[in-house]
């Protein structure tokens, strides 16, 4: 059982893309993938969520439209495309596993296993 690890942060200028990816722990459970967010001074956000089998998306309001979330099962990979990037999008961003038994995909309260984060800055 592998850790999730994130990477492909960075420093980008506001209209940019940047895709971020996140190495699943490969546990023996269909469980949901959610990217949360965190910037200083601010509680941690939801940012979107897929469903194991990947037919269902989640996204937040904020991000709706620019964001696109995927995932490769056999791969152990989940990746968030962030397209037309915003200051207000930089932040300290986490992938995350849902706990078997989670109800909502929108509650960081219903995952269990965290990253260790990437950080995305975004310049005016």
């Amino acid at each position: 059982q592998a850790p999730l690890v994130e990477s492909g942060g960075g420093l980008v200028q506001a209209g940019d893309s940047l895709r971020l990816s996140c190495t699943t722990s490969g546990r023996a459970f269909n469980l949901a993938v959610g990217w949360f967010r965190q910037a200083p001074g601010k509680s941690r956000e939801f940012v979107s969520a897929i469903t194991w089998s990947g037919r269902h998306t989640y996204y937040s309001d904020s991000v709706k439209g620019r964001f696109t979330i995927s995932r490769d099962n056999a791969k152990r990979m989940v990746w968030l495309q962030m397209n037309s990037l915003k200051p207000e999008d930089t932040a300290f961003y986490y992938c995350a596993e849902q706990n078997p038994s989670g109800e909502s995909v929108y509650l960081s309260e219903e995952y269990d296993t965290w990253g260790q984060g990437t950080q995305v800055t975004v310049s005016s």
